[in-house]
């Protein structure tokens, strides 16, 4: 696994773990925030040819 792909899924990790945070806090703007993150890092995942799990 490159380190690319390490950081990529790294990232996401995190991402995940703030957006559950977010939302068991209601903090919507936050929530918001991550799940275009979530969906950014997937796009960019796609594009390099990364396959991502989740």
């Amino acid at each position: 696994m490159g380190e690319f792909t390490t950081t990529i899924e790294s990232r996401l990790d995190q991402a995940y773990k703030g957006l559950e945070e977010a939302t068991t806090s209601g903090d919507d703007f936050l929530a918001d925030t991550l799940t275009a993150e979530i969906e950014d890092l997937h796009r960019l995942a796609e594009d390099h040819g990364i396959s991502i799990n989740r």
